[in-house]
């Protein structure tokens, strides 16, 4: 089922929502700061609260987070491929977190430093950990994929020291911490993990994949893992016992696949780091709560670093 909630009108009124409380430690391309007052919207829609939230595609993590602080579950699970970004969220959910909000905290962002830092070869599970939270910070728009280069001017040309801020890095790592018991990690592959767990009724799954289907390739360029059997996913999605939300580009291919396996998807308006409006798709089961959502769901992405 195919409706146009978000006319023209309302993609020119996408607001800010200052009340989106940034958790996550990455400056994550791609990331859905912008998304949370939907997740609130479509979890307080269902008929009880989940006893575990699962997101099979973390990366930056702000949907889980965003979960955990609240409440919205009694669980959640977080699983990632990517052995960088897994190593911050060891690091960061586990006994190291300390450790890396004070590297962060401490370290001298200096050009020298860096490349020392970056030319490291036999590293920690922690070293990986602060060497990745450093590139995503000083790389231009966050990305980590191979041939991504530091930022140049920044912002009033700081440069690479642009979005370094390491007192807001290491309070949102050491809050993280107060609150990591009700977080599992898993480094592994999105697909066996939603087929382990299908069967799940009080389950939720939040899929986020990269944005490599119907030929888009800007998940190719932001992700150093991003091959993906976008029709295996669905598949499997079409098999899970519990609700779950999904995202993807709003592309013709993506709608005629989420039809063919018979979900409801709705478009939803956003911007860019650049500001540009911009079109999203949300896939699930029943999107009726999406359509009954108005300007508190809106939320710009550029607040979000």
């Amino acid at each position: 089922m195919q409706l146009s909630f978000f006319d023209e009108f309302s993609l020119n009124r996408i607001v800010n929502v200052a009340s989106v409380p940034h958790r996550s430690p990455f400056r994550y391309p791609g990331g859905k700061t912008w998304l949370v007052p939907h997740v609130r919207k479509w979890i307080a829609s269902l008929h009880r609260k989940p006893r575990e939230f699962i997101e099979p595609f973390a990366g930056g993590g702000i949907i889980s987070l965003t979960v955990a602080f609240e409440g919205l579950a009694d669980r959640v699970t977080m699983v990632e491929l990517d052995n960088q970004v897994a190593a911050v969220w060891k690091a960061v959910l586990g006994r190291e977190n300390r450790w890396l909000a004070s590297k962060i905290l401490d370290f001298d962002l200096t050009m020298d430093n860096v490349q020392k830092e970056l030319s490291r070869t036999k590293i920690s599970m922690r070293k990986k950990a602060f060497i990745t939270i450093l590139r995503n910070r000083i790389n231009h728009g966050g990305i980590l994929a191979p041939g991504s280069g530091f930022i140049k001017n920044g912002e009033n040309g700081k440069g690479i020291k642009s979005r370094w801020y390491p007192a807001t890095l290491n309070k949102r790592i050491t809050d993280i911490d107060q609150i990591k018991e009700k977080i599992t990690f898993i480094e592994g592959d999105a697909l066996p993990i939603l087929q382990k767990n299908a069967e799940k009724a009080n389950a939720v799954f939040f899929i986020d994949p990269p944005y490599t289907a119907a030929g888009k390739k800007a998940g190719t360029r932001l992700y150093s893992v991003n091959e993906l059997d976008h029709e295996e996913l669905f598949r499997i999605t079409e098999t899970l016992s519990g609700d779950f939300l999904m995202t993807y580009d709003n592309a013709d291919g993506v709608r005629k696949l989420a039809e063919r396996h018979g979900f409801d998807t709705e478009i939803v308006p956003m911007k860019n780091t650049h500001n540009a409006k911009m079109t999203e798709l949300l896939i699930g089961r029943n999107l009726e709560w999406v359509r009954t959502c108005r300007e508190d769901c809106h939320v710009s992405l550029s607040q979000q670093q």
